[in-house]
């Protein structure tokens, strides 16, 4: 495989404008817009370097094509990972151009578990676009993900601390894979302790954006006790994200959250806020566990009376005020990885804007 990082290094006005850090902080907005800017020609690169066959499906799953590989427009996400690594970078006193491979690996890394996320949950649409399995088949998305995290890894080797960056990385993947094991284990028990989502969730979300913030501290200092707050920072932050997220699965406005309303109690998932309300010890848990034992589908009827019952129980308010503390604990491990300058009121805007969002 070739090795990437001659390719998607070099000087890059976009990213060399960055550096200055007496100019005010951007908003949170602008910067993922920046992020999806800079890594984008540098995700392309890297992308054309797989054959034909596989990148046909990569392409169309970006939103760089159709299903029939004509050019098209699609919004291929927000590039949150990414928009951490580099400015984890520079707030440790770096660049976010040498943090530049860092950023499309793990951008590389979270579109292949996106793509098998799809398959294991059976998902349509993504991004409001049809979902790529669905167009092409289970087989060859499966493969297409599997090209990408081989691709993050030879990305991510050919320059700086590889070593220790892909280790951060591996382990980042392994973690994901037990918290995707496990989301899919709960599927099938009804007795699903908090104690044990919270873990899945940190493994499943965390791990990813702690990983991300780890290797954009590891392009600018060895300082192994900095490094490790960044990644804490990250983790507590995808924890916070993943609590979010899980409201939005079930009360989230479908034209923007692009799903179903209630979907994740329609498909009886055991989400944070409704595994809070089974755990509740509640009237109105136990009723909730009573309607998720049934073997017959739920009724439109039994869904918002579902949602209900994680609200009258406790859920959706847990669910908030834990997503509030692990924002806080976030930008502590944040504080205490010395992150400085501009690029350190970026970290916390981005954190609050992702953990506030309606989308």
């Amino acid at each position: 495989m070739l090795r990437l990082r001659e390719n998607i290094g070099g000087p890059d006005p976009r990213i060399a404008s960055t550096v200055d850090t007496t100019t005010a902080p951007r908003p949170a907005g602008e910067v993922l817009a920046w992020s999806r800017d800079v890594i984008d020609p540098a995700l392309r690169t890297a992308v054309g370097t797989l054959s034909a066959s596989v990148r046909r499906v990569v392409d169309f799953h970006f939103g760089w094509s159709d299903e029939n590989g004509n050019p098209a427009a699609g919004a291929a996400g927000k590039a949150i990972r990414p928009a951490l690594a580099l400015l984890c970078a520079e707030a440790a006193g770096g660049s976010s151009e040498a943090a530049l491979p860092a950023a499309v690996a793990v951008e590389l890394v979270h579109n292949h578990s996106l793509l098998h996320d799809d398959i294991i949950d059976g998902d349509l649409l993504r991004r409001h676009r049809p979902t790529a399995w669905s167009v092409f088949g289970v087989r060859p998305a499966i493969l297409a993900g599997d090209a990408l995290l081989t691709l993050a890894f030879d990305t991510l080797a050919g320059g700086g601390p590889a070593e220790e960056a892909l280790c951060l990385l591996s382990a980042a993947q392994q973690d994901l894979l037990d918290g995707q094991m496990a989301d899919l284990a709960f599927e099938s028990r009804g007795d699903v302790r908090l104690e044990e989502c919270i873990s899945m969730a940190r493994a499943k979300t965390g791990a990813l954006l702690g990983c991300a913030c780890a290797l954009g501290q590891l392009v600018a200092t060895d300082d192994w006790a900095r490094i490790e707050h960044a990644r804490a920072f990250g983790e507590r932050l995808g924890l916070a994200f993943q609590l979010v997220d899980d409201i939005l699965g079930i009360w989230g406005d479908p034209a923007v959250t692009g799903k179903v309303i209630h979907s994740d109690l329609a498909a009886r998932k055991k989400s944070l806020p409704i595994v809070a309300a089974l755990n509740s010890e509640t009237s109105p848990g136990r009723e909730l566990a009573l309607l998720y034992d049934r073997c017959e589908p739920l009724s439109a009827e039994d869904i918002a009376r579902a949602a209900a019952l994680v609200t009258a129980s406790g859920g959706r308010a847990w669910t908030e005020a834990e997503a509030s503390r692990q924002l806080t604990a976030a930008l502590g491990e944040l504080r205490r990885a010395r992150a400085s300058g501009r690029a350190a009121a970026e970290l916390e805007a981005l954190a609050r804007l992702v953990t506030t969002r309606d989308h």
